[in-house]
């Protein structure tokens, strides 16, 4: 297997970052989006001035509105809100290749059947060899050269490395895993717990608070990854502290500074009518509680979150039951 053309599924943010980035290792690209005209303005111009205004994109990367085109090469990268993920892939189902890598990068869990993207891929595209790429990026800073590293996590090495030959160069270095459940719990939760973060910024409890947030919530994304059948260590890595280190500390992350708003006093319905991304972890939380409850793994942090977002509670009272809960040994195992 020789991977050179690879088709990306998804014109927001993060998926003309990684269009850019990809190009500018040698493989040639093609960036799906479902809206026409950003396609539109993407080949006429060279930018994608609704999801990532400002930064010129390489001439060399095609855009397209039609879904068959981007499934015509050597692997596909699905970078679609992790809520659409299963309506896509089923879209590609009667396109796509049996042989052909599907690599997703949506960072969530499924609403109601609380399915990893993994798993939705395995429902919808049988057979097809998968794997993860997350850790700690933001798309603008990816799209302009900045240097970072990412997980490329698969159970098939052979896959895996003519994938890192693909998209590697010195200023995104992608580290293979053999753990696509660790990789995909430590992307999906780490949106979750940067809303909370967000929320101690916004009503000034200082970075302290913070810090106790980020450690707390990492024992909870290491005991769920572990239920899950995914390896501790893995929340050691890129896909795990890394990416949840930086989520949680930066405005950057629409989660993390969707949280502050709230703290603030926002609504969650006037923030998000602001915008015109996605912030995962609102549509994660309850995915993920809804996880945590069926492996029996406990999650405050999380359940929390998710409480807020569904507006079962207030940003205060959630704050006041937290920190009311009784205190325990720091290394004790909670399932």
């Amino acid at each position: 297997m020789t991977i050179s053309y690879i088709g990306i599924i998804g014109a927001g943010a993060w998926g003309t970052a990684l269009a850019q980035a990809i190009h500018q290792a040698g493989s040639e690209t093609v960036l799906w989006s479902f809206e026409p005209e950003v396609a539109e303005t993407i080949n006429k111009s060279h930018e994608n001035d609704v999801y990532l205004p400002g930064i010129k994109l390489d001439a060399g990367i095609r855009a397209t509105a039609v879904l068959e085109e981007a499934a015509s090469t050597d692997a596909v990268f699905l970078v679609v809100p992790a809520q659409f993920l299963r309506g896509i892939a089923s879209q590609l189902a009667g396109t796509l290749a049996r042989d052909i890598p599907v690599v997703v990068c949506a960072k969530g869990i499924e609403q109601n059947s609380a399915a990893l993207m993994s798993e939705v891929v395995g429902d919808t595209l049988p057979g097809r060899p998968v794997a993860v790429v997350s850790g700690p990026t933001f798309a603008s800073e990816v799209a302009i050269g900045l240097p970072t590293a990412i997980t490329l996590a698969t159970q098939n090495p052979d896959v895996g490395n003519e994938l890192i030959e693909a998209i590697g160069t010195q200023k995104m270095r992608p580290y293979l895993s053999d753990d696509v459940i660790g990789a995909e719990i430590g992307g999906a939760v780490k949106n979750v717990l940067a809303i909370a973060c967000g929320v101690t910024e916004g009503r000034g409890f200082g970075d302290s608070a913070r810090a106790a947030l980020i450690t707390r919530g990492l024992a909870e994304m290491t005991r769920l990854c572990v239920a899950k059948g995914g390896k501790a260590e893995s929340m050691m890595g890129l896909s795990g502290l890394g990416d949840l280190t930086l989520t949680c500390s930066s405005s950057q992350s629409r989660n993390y500074s969707l949280g502050e708003a709230l703290g603030k006093g926002e609504t969650l319905e006037k923030v998000l009518a602001s915008r015109n991304s996605i912030a995962e972890g609102v549509t994660s939380a309850a995915a993920v509680s809804t996880l945590a409850k069926r492996l029996g793994i406990e999650m405050p942090i999380t359940e929390a979150v998710a409480a807020i977002v569904d507006g079962k509670v207030t940003v205060d009272d959630a704050i006041e039951a937290l920190l009311a809960r009784p205190f325990q040994s720091e290394t004790r195992t909670r399932r």
